[in-house]
C-alpha cells in the first residue's frame, strides 16, 4: 500500500491517471494537470478509506499556488500510477476548514 510520501511524490510530477469517473469531474471542474501536481506538493490525508470498493484510498486536501482548495481522492494501491478516483473543490457548507465533515 502506497504511503502519503510516495502518494504526493507522484501527484507532483504528474505520475497519475484517472478513473473513468475522474476524468469526466476534472473537465467539469476545469481543474488543471497543474493544479494537481501543486497540490501534490502539500497534500495532507484527511480520511482514509481502508475498504473501499477496489482498493484501499485516501482522501487529500491541498491547496494550489493561487490558494484554491481540492479534494483528491486516490487509490493506495500499489501500482506504478496513482489512480486519481474523483477530485473537486470543497464546499465550505460540507466542511469544515475543508479538512473535518460538518
Amino acid at each position: 500500500m502506497k504511503t502519503l510520501n510516495q502518494i504526493r511524490d507522484q501527484l507532483s510530477v504528474g505520475e497519475f491517471n484517472f478513473s473513468r469517473h475522474a476524468l469526466k469531474r476534472v473537465v467539469e471542474r476545469n481543474i488543471s494537470e497543474t493544479e494537481i501536481k501543486q497540490i501534490g506538493m502539500n497534500a495532507n490525508m484527511i480520511e482514509e478509506y481502508p475498504d473501499d470498493k477496489y482498493s484501499p484510498s485516501c482522501l487529500l486536501l491541498g491547496y494550489t499556488q493561487t490558494g484554491r482548495p481540492l479534494h483528491i481522492q486516490v487509490s493506495r494501491a500499489d501500482t506504478d500510477l496513482v489512480k486519481i478516483i474523483t477530485l473537486y473543490e470543497p464546499d465550505t457548507a460540507e466542511w469544515i476548514n475543508y479538512s473535518q465533515r460538518r
